[in-house]
């Protein structure tokens, strides 16, 4: 695949060179050194995941004033190794990747080159690798889907009350990328969330096996609405979902960004990881010579998980104020996203399950994760492992 070059970027200060799929940018005040920064990514700014992540580096990148690479585009396969290895040769003191297929490329770079820091967000090994040079980094995303479905449960009891629709009718629509457990685990706290404003509310799931693929996600959608879900959220990376709601006039939970220019009539609330706070503690430890956690987990209170701005047009009345307060109940720990009194898997409530942390490839479960009542997901490491599948959702295939 051709990479496609990024447009320029255009902040005071900083001279740009544009090498291919390879936005590299150098900042005027040299207080850092000669420290590099590399970023790889799986597709470019039309991706909504990689754009978060973009933004992310850039941000964190020139408020450290250092001189940074991003590679673009790069697949889920041996292209990931030659990308980490042609960063490292150019200097690269530290490289991140993003996405999860990218995980073992980035261990065999990080053995190749034992003097350069390696940090992978979504991946699972780096508590199990033992690598002082290999780090793995998410985020407790699950309290900001869980909080957005707030705002989805709002949103079909305004619908509920004013007739549009019966209780019965309440049944959301999911279009999600594949089954792994980040995604299992997004469409799961989402679904809570909305269940605790609207009790009634079902879901029903469609995968795609791909995370950017703008038709299937399109089609997803269109499916789901067919079939009679009357509200669409989604964990996959393009404006597929979106757009295929605002043609529908069906209300839309997007993630990653924003969506209200392209769909201003049914866009309500996006989630995302906000990925500057980890590049800035990261980068800047590696500066001072100072090593990380094998594990990052950001969370609401490092500013790592988001919501955006809540669309007035789209939203139920009040449903600004109720978030805010419903945020403030998970930050202290009066809720807890995953708590066993609010879920049932085959009719059952959990009192203990084995979770598949310490990943093989059996995928056996290996320790216990549930206690003082609730699901204790992303603390045994950073990326998700609940996959579960509990009531009230529906899977329509299960293929990828």
């Amino acid at each position: 695949m051709k990479r496609k070059i990024l447009s320029v970027l255009t902040c005071v200060g900083l001279a740009v060179g544009l090498l291919g799929g390879t936005v590299s940018a150098v900042a005027a005040d040299d207080a850092a050194g000669d420290f590099k920064v590399g970023f790889i990514m799986l597709h470019d700014e039309n991706s909504t995941y990689d754009l978060n992540f973009i933004n992310g580096a850039t941000e964190a990148c020139e408020k450290l004033g250092i001189e940074y690479s991003i590679k673009t585009n790069v697949p889920e396969g041996q292209e990931c190794y030659d990308a980490a290895c042609e960063l490292a040769d150019a200097g690269c003191n530290a490289i991140f990747a993003d996405s999860f297929g990218h995980e073992d490329y980035m261990i065999e770079a990080a053995k190749e080159f034992p003097d350069v820091q390696f940090c992978h967000s979504t991946g699972t090994k780096a508590h199990t690798e033992g690598l002082d040079n290999y780090h793995n980094a998410f985020a407790s995303i699950y309290e900001g889907r869980y909080l957005a479905g707030v705002a989805a449960g709002m949103k079909l009891n305004e619908m509920i009350a004013d007739g549009t629709i019966t209780e019965e009718e309440a049944k959301i629509g999911y279009v999600g990328a594949y089954t792994y457990a980040e995604v299992i685990s997004g469409y799961t706290s989402f679904f809570l969330g909305a269940r605790s404003e609207c009790p009634s509310a079902t879901m029903e799931v469609t995968f795609t096996g791909s995370w950017y693929d703008e038709t299937a996600e399109k089609e997803g959608a269109t499916k789901l609405i067919n079939d009679g879900c009357v509200l669409i959220s989604q964990h996959a990376d393009s404006m597929g979902a979106p757009t295929a709601c605002e043609a529908a006039g069906v209300p839309d939970v997007s993630y990653n960004g924003s969506t209200i220019a392209a769909c201003p009539n049914t866009f309500i609330v996006s989630s995302r990881i906000d990925w500057a706070p980890y590049y800035e503690y990261a980068i800047t430890a590696f500066m001072n010579g100072e090593n990380i956690d094998a594990d990052y987990i950001g969370s609401l209170q490092t500013g790592s998980v988001v919501l955006t701005e809540i669309n007035d047009k789209a939203a139920a009345a009040g449903t600004v104020e109720h978030v805010e307060e419903v945020k403030a109940a998970l930050e202290s720990g009066d809720i807890h996203v995953f708590d066993t009194a609010a879920f049932t898997v085959e009719g059952e409530e959990l009192t203990s399950y084995m979770a598949d942390v310490d990943t093989d490839p059996a995928y056996e479960g290996d320790t216990e994760v549930i206690s003082d009542g609730y699901f204790h997901e992303s603390e045994y490491r950073s990326a998700p492992y609940f996959d579960l599948q509990i009531d009230g959702i529906t899977l329509l295939d299960t293929a990828f």
